[in-house]
């Protein structure tokens, strides 16, 4: 198990490594930030020249990238081009809400689609599995925006009962988030998130339950909860582990969107400002932590693959 952990672990170190090269010449080919943040035409050249100078641009593109990839191995992210803040400290300001929002959307929806799933799996073709599966379409199909603004409208601005946007109230002591504002952004990620993983979950219950060994359990005497939660859930746990592991990376992506609607103090509130203002140094961390996240969703998957599957470990 060790042995199969490393080595895809080194796979994706030098996956990671080849996603920062190409993340920072794609970058380079954007515009010159230092014309950008010149401020207008009154500028002069010789000011420019020297914004450049100190910012490490007037240097080679390899040569940044070296300059750049040196730093954040030390944990140095660079400084925001219009706060002017330490790029780290703004991430780590601002990572406990995305954690937050995310890990409950994640979890709210596995256990929706795992319920949700499996009841439609052993009801097959009754009422329940034709309004389970209807429910799945529409999760899936309805835009996160538009079920977002449809939330605010109904329970903020109609009924009042939940506050749409920020993380906590105004003026309240602490700095944590409040479980009234994360409500509505956490429906909205985990509804579409349970719409697509129920209709999974349902297809990989559908074929273990067909197989010869759980009706030679089920004619031996075991209860119907042993055989569907024990047998038939852990043999069906390998395309489930799959779509978690693609799910992960999709809710960092989505939670952008959501965090610019809703206020959201998080990661994607600050990737959107950032892309909107052209700040480069927090763009690329902002893509490197992307990489990471979405590599260390496979790697995880990966081992969950040979947990659950010990034949994985043998191959």
């Amino acid at each position: 198990m060790t042995r199969y952990i490393l080595k895809r672990l080194g796979v994706a170190l030098i996956v990671l490594f080849g996603i920062t090269v190409i993340d920072f010449f794609i970058m380079t080919l954007a515009g010159n930030p230092v014309e950008i943040l010149s401020g207008g035409p009154k500028v002069s050249e010789a000011m420019l020249a020297q914004r450049a100078e100190n910012l490490g641009l007037n240097k080679p593109v390899y040569v940044q990238y070296v300059n750049w990839l040196n730093a954040v191995l030390h944990g140095d992210f660079g400084y925001s081009y219009k706060t002017y803040e330490p790029v780290s400290q703004m991430i780590r300001a601002r990572l406990a809400p995305t954690l937050i929002l995310m890990g409950t959307s994640l979890a709210l929806s596995l256990v929706i689609a795992v319920s949700a799933g499996i009841y439609a799996a052993v009801h097959r073709r009754s009422a329940g599995d034709y309004a389970v599966v209807t429910g799945a379409f529409l999760g899936q199909s309805v835009p996160q925006f538009f079920l977002a603004l449809v939330l605010i409208a109904v329970f903020s601005v109609n009924l009042g009962w939940l506050p749409s946007s920020g993380i906590r109230k105004l003026g309240s002591a602490g700095s944590g988030v409040q479980f009234r504002y994360l409500i509505l952004p956490c429906l909205v990620l985990a509804f579409g998130m349970a719409g697509s993983n129920i209709r999974y979950i349902r297809s990989a219950m559908l074929e273990i339950l067909n197989k010869d060994y759980l009706r030679t359990a089920r004619g031996k005497g075991l209860g119907r909860t042993l055989v569907i939660w024990k047998h038939a859930l852990r043999n069906a746990l390998i395309p489930i582990i799959t779509v978690i592991g693609m799910e992960i990376p999709g809710l960092f992506g989505g939670s952008i969107i959501i965090e610019q609607m809703f206020g959201w103090q998080g990661l994607g509130l600050m990737t959107m400002n950032a892309i909107l203002g052209r700040d480069y140094p927090v763009i690329m961390a902002m893509c490197l932590i992307s990489a990471v996240v979405v590599l260390a969703a496979n790697l995880i998957t990966d081992i969950l693959y040979a947990v659950a599957d010990p034949t994985v470990r043998l191959e």
